[in-house]
């Protein structure tokens, strides 16, 4: 499969005007989060139409360096009734087998998929129904699942734009390959697991690398015989929920661990890196013209990060032992670099050759389409395993949604699975002449199901 292909199902010629149409369910984004309910939908016969901005699972396409991989095993990409059934369960998937594999899951059940067409606005209506205008028309649903993604808007900070001209500037969504950039040495910063990966990847590539680090922690590949994904998912880590946690919006915005999935998986070791000529420091505090300014954290970056994966380690050895397990030991990681200083320091640009400034900072939401009374005041989606406070209202792929897996392969199946319960329960607790219960929730005024007793009449109030 070239770089170039995209999944692409091409509009059934019924679907191609949207205005006016009436659906049970809108599914907004293509995705493997929006196919994976409208999997779930399609089985259980309900009606509903998928409606991707640009072409169905395009972020692995468009979105991703051509040395890309999983940092997660095959044997954990799980969609629904789809699972991985590949010759190498124990390896990480390249950015176009991912791609190959969301098309043959697309293929496998026929999803009423329209590509090309953009949300520019949803509103409630009157009548407890929904109302979505396209850039294709204006359409009408029951109920809405937003499917869009956690990584919708690159993030760069303000900063960059003290940089000279002369310096070339990619987020990590548009990097491709160390050829694609100007000569010279580059300077990433972030080192959550993309910053990672493309440093080792520009590194690899024989170019002198900067690495402006942050407090991303890591996780060692492999450990005592086994990955350390393997062990952890036999420990539950991968199906805990988000309300086993005490501080649940401090769990749903940690940075992921850094590791690698590339050539068969291996740790990130940045401290490797540094006695191989990858230059780190401290976090990126500020740009004057011509000269980059990092703090002093380096080390107790790195030392955080160690600290992370050595204690990971030692709640797989406390399973190991409780469960009577007969497996390898192993040496503990030791610290193959130190800094030479705690200090704050500066980097002359030019005087460093640095030609190029890869910003590795992540994503943010945009959700300004969305006109309904459901964000907190940082702007996101407040929900309970998905599930808004707007009757009918839906999310689905967000980070820690529920559980670890929520916003990758291994959890999206069952959140779809949760969803798809509540839609139904949503159909059945509303009034056969289409109008909602006027107070409460569809779970909770009138909870009995009138269809099933044609003799059953609402209760009426003591006056």
């Amino acid at each position: 499969m070239s770089p170039d292909t995209h999944l692409r199902v091409v509009p059934d010629p019924a679907r191609s005007e949207l205005d006016g149409e009436h659906r049970s369910v809108v599914v907004v984004g293509g995705g493997q989060a929006g196919l994976s309910v409208s999997r779930v939908l399609t089985d259980r016969g309900i009606d509903h139409l998928v409606l991707e901005a640009q072409t169905a699972g395009h972020e692995w396409n468009d979105r991703r360096w051509d040395a890309f991989c999983l940092v997660t095993p095959n044997w954990q990409c799980a969609l629904p009734g789809f699972a991985y059934d590949g010759p190498d369960p124990d390896g990480f998937m390249v950015r176009d087998e991912i791609t190959e594999y969301l098309e043959k899951f697309v293929a496998s059940f026929d999803p009423p998929l329209v590509e090309g067409v953009r949300a520019e606005s949803l509103r409630a209506r009157g009548d407890g129904t929904f109302s979505l205008r396209t850039d294709r028309g204006t359409l009408t649903a029951d109920q809405v699942v937003v499917a869009t993604g956690p990584y919708q808007v690159a993030r760069t900070p303000r900063m960059a734009e003290r940089l000279p001209d002369s310096v070339t500037q990619v987020h990590s969504s548009q990097y491709r390959n160390a050829e694609s950039l100007p000569e010279g040495a580059v300077l990433v910063v972030g080192t959550g697991q993309s910053g990672c990966q493309i440093a080792e990847d520009l590194h690899l590539a024989g170019r002198t690398v900067h690495l402006a680090t942050g407090t991303a922690p890591r996780v060692a590949r492999f450990y005592r015989g086994r990955d350390c994904v393997a062990w952890l998912s036999d420990m539950g880590t991968y199906t805990k929920g988000i309300d086993a946690f005490p501080d649940a919006e401090a769990v749903r915005h940690k940075t992921n661990h850094y590791v690698t999935g590339r050539d068969g998986g291996r740790d990130i070791d940045l401290r490797k890196f540094a006695l191989e000529g990858m230059r780190l420091h401290g976090r990126l505090h500020r740009i004057d013209p011509g000269t980059v300014h990092f703090g002093p954290e380096l080390r107790a970056n790195l030392d955080g990060a160690d600290a992370v994966a050595e204690g990971i380690k030692d709640s797989i050895d406390a399973w190991i032992e409780a469960q009577g397990i007969d497996a390898p030991t192993e040496e503990r990681h030791a610290p193959v670099w130190e800094p030479e200083a705690d200090e704050a320091e500066a980097l002359d640009l030019a005087a460093e050759g640095i030609t190029t400034v890869i910003w590795a900072t992540g994503y943010g939401r945009d959700d300004r389409w969305i006109e309904l009374p459901i964000f907190d005041g940082r702007g996101y989606p407040t929900h309970q395993r998905g599930v808004t406070s707007r009757p009918g209202l839906y999310f689905v792929g967000l980070p820690w949604q529920y559980t670890w897996g929520s916003g990758r392969f291994s959890g999206v199946a069952a959140d779809a699975e949760y969803l798809v319960d509540r839609i139904v329960d949503t159909r059945r607790r509303t009034v056969a002449d289409g109008l909602h219960w006027l107070a409460g929730t569809p779970s909770s005024t009138f909870p009995h199901d009138s269809a099933d007793d044609p003799d059953w009449v609402a209760p009426r109030s003591a006056s």
